[in-house]
Parts: structure tokens; C-alpha cells; sequence
């Protein structure tokens, strides 16, 4: 595997290195003492998957906050999608900076994501699938979220004509009006 530190502290590109033959190729994707040789939390509690039917569809920003607050490790593994993360730490260098990566199932290349940095994605291409893998069980009561489109923080998303974005999300507020999130 291939470690890239991403711009936000903590989060990184992790890319396989197949080995490849007749056959087509293989290749690790976690290994939980190499994880740990780059500081990281491999110990995946729940994995999840975000099965969607078109493009243009987006989810975020999320995170978990307080005891709950998880470390993610997110891949494509249908599709291709605009991968987004976003730095709530208070105390990090990197603050309210954003980053956004291409993920698709291609180049399975995932982003780990560390405590009290949000979450979110637009798909670009139809029938994709989101895998995630957490560090802590998904919290109900420690699910939080911020606007998509929080002018404060500026997130650069693919234009979309037909963007579809749930109910719930679209409810998230803004960081002004959370009062500057702090998670974890």
C-alpha cells in the first residue's frame, strides 16, 4: 500500500499496489500493522456501504461528535464519486480547510479519515457504491452534519444540473449557525 499524506492533518490517500498476473491482480487494501506504522487506527468496528442509483447525488458534510467521534477509511467500489473531507478540529493547522479526491472503483484508492473531520460526497456517475469502514459504531445521537454549500467555508463541487440531495441534508446548518463546530 501507498500512504499520501492528504493537506488536512491526519487524513491520508492510501492507493493498493497490486501484484498482477494471467489471472487479473491482487492486493492489500488494510493491514493493520502497516496502518499502525503510519500512526493510524485499523481497527474497523462497523463498515457500511451507500449503494446510488445516478449522478449527481450528494451526502454531506457528516461526522460524529464527542465519545463517538470515529476515524474512516472510505473507497469506491462501484462508479466513480468527488470525494470530500473537511477539517473541524479546532486545534488542528488545518482548520476549516477542505480537500477533495476522485475515488472510483478503477483506481481503488481510499481516503482515511481521522476523528472530527467531516464527510461528504457528490457521485459522478450513475449506480456507484461507497464502502466505509469506522472505527466506532455508527451513534445516532452523535451524528452531526454541515451545509454542503456553507458560503464560510467555500467547498468547490462538480456543477450539476440535477443535484439530489436528502431532506435531511439539506436541513444541516450552516457553520454560523452551529456556532463553529467543534466533534471531537
Amino acid at each position: 500500500m501507498i500512504f499520501t499524506p492528504t493537506r488536512i492533518a491526519g487524513a491520508w490517500l492510501i492507493d493498493p499496489e497490486p501484484l498482477h498476473d494471467e489471472r487479473g491482480h491482487f492486493a492489500r487494501i488494510v493491514c493493520q500493522a502497516t496502518f499502525e506504522r503510519h500512526g493510524l487506527n485499523a481497527r474497523f468496528v462497523q463498515q457500511s456501504v451507500s449503494r446510488n442509483t445516478r449522478a449527481g447525488i450528494l451526502r454531506g458534510m457528516h461526522f460524529q461528535a464527542g465519545a463517538a467521534a470515529e476515524e474512516k477509511l472510505v473507497r469506491a467500489t462501484a462508479g466513480v464519486v468527488h470525494d470530500v473531507i473537511l477539517d473541524l478540529r479546532r486545534d488542528s493547522a488545518t482548520y476549516l480547510q477542505w480537500q477533495a479526491f476522485e475515488l472510483s472503483a478503477q483506481s481503488q484508492r481510499a481516503v482515511y479519515i481521522p476523528k472530527g473531520v467531516a464527510h461528504g460526497f457528490q457521485t459522478l456517475t450513475a449506480l456507484s457504491e461507497v464502502f466505509y469502514q469506522m472505527t466506532v459504531p455508527y451513534s445516532p445521537q452523535h451524528s452531526q452534519g454541515l451545509r454542503w454549500d456553507d458560503p464560510d467555508i467555500g467547498i468547490a463541487w462538480p456543477d450539476c444540473e440535477d443535484r439530489l440531495i436528502s431532506a435531511r441534508d439539506l436541513a444541516l446548518p450552516t457553520l454560523a449557525e452551529s456556532a463553529g463546530v467543534a466533534p471531537c
